[in-house]
């Protein structure tokens, strides 16, 4: 039996101290955090449980803008009627994230964090650079059909499982973080690191770093949507996902912000894409130069490279659909 300890601090303060200690963790709901300890990945010498210091609200910002703790459940943060409104893309993410089971007990800020489901990672026998830092990237050589085709390195191509994150991407949402030293404002989109040399860094957070709370801007009348593509239509990490939201005046596109999933090590923002798109008049063939654009740095592998007509597919249906363009009559693969 290893020996581990369990600590329900009382508050911000208090967790930021224990989590000091050598190997200790934080967990909020755990869906992540247990899985991993059962597969020898994460050995923690204890954990410390955020569940319980109050960051479990959806609050209003000035402006109209909101503040979500980072305790708060994902199947709560889904049925706010507030989130399901103003932040549809939001909810349509959530909702297809996971079954009812697991959004009870995930939480925002731990779902941000949650670590790749790369097959190589999880196995301990394997070599990941990800787990064991010079240790080689078995997923290269071997099974790497769902991993990332925008983003890897040499070093690693595992890809980031969340799908609220994309999302939260897409919305410019800002992290709110304490540390022992003060707090400090993340940008989302630069909140994961991609892997180059060290893939074991995952995110720009410190150690001991704690995500008290997630801020959503004031909503902007827009279109958006979430889509997901799946190997099976019941629960199951995406293979592709994409995050849209446009702004469209007088038949051009104001504004637009996409961002893609289960395709880069973090969610991906198209910024290629989107600067082909903004200003100009909605068509589906501006929306294939524009993924064309997205994908000219691509770097798919031979298990992996259906993964690139996928998602230039889905892309292009997607913005057709949010901005009343006939979409090409086409499958998806």
């Amino acid at each position: 039996m290893t020996p581990l300890g369990y600590a329900r601090p009382r508050d911000v303060a208090d967790a930021l101290d224990r989590a000091a200690a050598p190997g200790a963790m934080f967990i909020g709901g755990g869906t992540n955090l247990v899985d991993l300890m059962k597969l020898g990945v994460e050995t923690p010498a204890a954990l410390v449980d955020v569940g319980r210091l109050g960051l479990d609200r959806i609050e209003e910002l000035a402006g109209g803008g909101l503040r979500i703790g980072a305790a708060v459940r994902n199947s709560r943060l889904a049925a706010d009627a507030r989130v399901r409104q103003r932040y549809p893309v939001l909810a349509e993410a959530l909702v297809n994230g996971a079954s009812g089971q697991l959004r009870n007990m995930a939480t925002v800020g731990g779902n941000l964090l949650q670590r790749t489901r790369c097959a190589y990672f999880q196995d301990t026998s394997a070599d990941c650079n990800k787990r064991v830092p010079g240790s080689g990237c078995s997923a290269r050589a071997g099974d790497h059909r769902n991993l990332a085709i925008l983003g890897g390195s040499p070093a690693c191509i595992a890809t980031h499982p969340s799908d609220m994150a994309v999302a939260m991407v897409a919305l410019d949402a800002v992290v709110n973080v304490r540390t022992p030293a003060g707090t400090s404002r993340t940008d989302v989109r630069e909140l994961h690191r991609l892997p180059g040399s060290t893939p074991h860094i995952e995110t720009v957070l410190a150690a001991g770093s704690l995500i008290e709370s997630v801020d959503l801007p004031a909503p902007v009348e827009a279109r958006s949507t979430y889509r997901k593509v799946r190997d099976r239509a019941s629960f199951a990490f995406a293979v592709a996902s994409v995050a849209a939201i446009v702004q469209l005046d007088d038949r051009r596109v104001r504004d637009v912000r996409i961002a893609l999933g289960a395709v880069a090590p973090r969610p991906w923002r198209a910024s290629a894409a989107e600067d082909v798109i903004r200003g100009e008049s909605p068509s589906t063939a501006l929306f294939e130069s524009a993924i064309a654009a997205e994908l000219a740095d691509a770097e798919p592998l031979r298990g992996n490279a259906y993964k690139v007509p996928l998602l230039r597919n889905l892309v292009v249906r997607v913005l057709c659909e949010l901005c009343g363009v006939d979409p090409p009559v086409r499958s998806l693969a």
